[in-house]
């Protein structure tokens, strides 16, 4: 590779990863791992005896963080698997506007606009409805490679 050739990368993080790897053996229930390119919670493990063929495997059970499906991974439990980072970041809610976007206060007092209502009804009812009361509210935003989506919402205790 020469030096002229020039990269464009599209990365708001520093280069950090989005996964990193672990033994298979080692990944809990409640635990993050990364099935079909997806970040998962795991709800259920379960691994079988070493067979004639060496490993001992891993069966997990998985609920997708951002959308709620169940998928399954069986691995070796001394392989390695994927684990997504995975953040919570909590943020004032400012505004709901009217095409399903929130406007939301961050740390260093900017806004944050690229995010839209969560696809859960009960949660979304429960911003819009709050926010329509003038209720003080903050949300918590999980993000995971990549994706982030508002996933809890709290009131603000003691402010009218």
């Amino acid at each position: 590779m020469s030096d002229s050739e020039e990269h464009h990368f599209e990365s708001s993080d520093a280069g950090a990863s989005k996964t990193y790897p672990q033994q298979a053996g080692t990944v809990r229930k409640n635990g993050y791992i990364v099935i079909k390119n997806r970040p998962c919670k795991v709800v259920e493990v379960s691994t079988s005896k070493t067979g004639k063929h060496g490993h001992a495997k891993c069966h997990f059970v998985a609920i997708d963080i951002f959308n709620g499906k169940k998928l399954e991974d069986i691995v070796p439990s001394s392989h390695n698997c994927d684990i997504p980072h995975v953040t919570r970041v909590e943020y004032q809610l400012i505004d709901v506007s009217e095409d399903g976007f929130v406007s939301l206060l961050t740390e260093s007092g900017g806004t944050k606009d690229d995010l839209r209502l969560p696809a859960d009804d009960a949660l979304s009812a429960q911003i819009k409805n709050g926010f329509d009361e003038g209720k003080d509210m903050i949300l918590t935003v999980m993000s995971a490679m990549g994706e982030e989506q508002i996933c809890a919402v709290k009131d603000i205790q003691g402010k009218n």
